[in-house]
């Protein structure tokens, strides 16, 4: 029976009454899957019965944490990408699961949208009790400035940078170097790379196409570095003037992203030119659509459910105040028909 209303029941109240802890009462009321999914049911039927509800004011008044991670799309000045790109929306899927599974809410934004400041509008203001970046872009100043001001604060990028604060990221070196490695191997020996290697990822994916040139006895020329913007559009564009310029003088691409490399393959494709016959192309990162693609796309694999996992880690380890460090995901090549 419902208790009367000058009787008003307090988080405590309903803890006793349901016979568990207040801190195991507030995770069930938020919905916190590390509650058993019965125990989470009977406290939220309680609080039914009862008309509470949780005062998210007072208690982030009472706890200073707001439950709120903020996830920055670090996106570079002038370019066209965007959330709409499937590999970031990968990204921002699987870091929402993650943090909702350690109870958690995303507050998802962008470099555009969001300030220079990224510790006083974020933390200061208590809008979140941390921040995740997904991408160090070419210039990591206001990431910088938010790891001094000391907010939690964790990164998707190259994990080999040295930085004051965790990078989680793939084998960049190593994704760069296997799938060049397989083109050569495959008859491929006038390789394109697609990408700008002003990006710390992109800067080792290239070391690694280098290497491997290097590695079989071959010249690498700059010539054959294409520094365009992570887009499809790009991509399309690039391939076209490069055509019409010097015809087909490559017979290889390492594109830095699958969307990079389906672009590539479209002005391919409006010239005839045969993939694999004529051309084999790898791309990068493995979404869902590179599989169903024609051919289907050779590419990069990088294990984003366990970054996503990792960055969310690393970052409440920073809110309780735990060490942390940058941790390398695995990648792996998966060969399909493109090469």
């Amino acid at each position: 029976m419902p208790l009367k209303a000058e009787s008003k029941l307090t988080l405590a109240k309903l803890a006793e009454l349901a016979g568990v802890s207040t801190s195991t009462a507030s995770r069930a009321l938020k919905d916190n899957p590390l509650i058993k999914e019965e125990t989470r049911t009977r406290i939220q039927a309680l609080a039914r019965e009862h008309n509470f509800s949780v005062n998210a004011a007072a208690s982030r008044l009472r706890t200073q944490k707001t439950h709120v991670i903020a996830v920055i799309l670090n996106l570079i000045d002038h370019t066209e990408q965007s959330v709409s790109d499937p590999f970031l929306l990968k990204i921002v899927a699987e870091l929402n699961k993650a943090l909702n599974a350690a109870g958690y809410e995303m507050l998802l934004s962008n470099s555009f949208m969001a300030s220079d400041d990224w510790a006083s509008y974020f933390v200061s203001s208590q809008r979140a009790d941390g921040i995740i970046v997904v991408g160090q872009g070419k210039s990591t100043e206001k990431i910088d400035k938010a790891a001094a001001a000391r907010v939690p604060i964790v990164v998707w990028g190259e994990p080999h940078t040295k930085a004051d604060y965790p990078i989680i990221g793939g084998d960049n070196y190593a994704g760069g170097y296997m799938a060049t490695k397989h083109l050569i191997e495959s008859g491929s020996k006038r390789i394109l790379f697609l990408g700008d290697p002003g990006h710390a990822e992109m800067e080792q994916r290239h070391k690694g196409y280098e290497d491997a040139h290097r590695d079989a006895g071959l010249t690498v020329s700059a010539d054959y570095t294409k520094p365009i913007d992570i887009t499809s559009t790009a991509a399309y564009e690039c391939i076209n003037d490069a055509i019409k310029q010097q015809g087909l003088y490559f017979d290889g691409l390492i594109c830095v992203s699958d969307m990079v490399a389906f672009g590539a393959i479209k002005a391919l494709k409006e010239r005839y030119v045969g993939i694999p016959g004529d051309v084999r192309i790898i791309g990068y990162d493995d979404i869902m659509l590179a599989e169903l693609m024609h051919p289907a796309l050779t590419t990069v694999h990088q294990n984003v459910t366990m970054a996503a996992q990792l960055m969310v880690e690393q970052l409440l380890c920073q809110v309780n105040q735990q060490p942390v460090s940058s941790q390398v995901v695995e990648t792996h090549l998966v060969k399909r028909l493109s090469s």
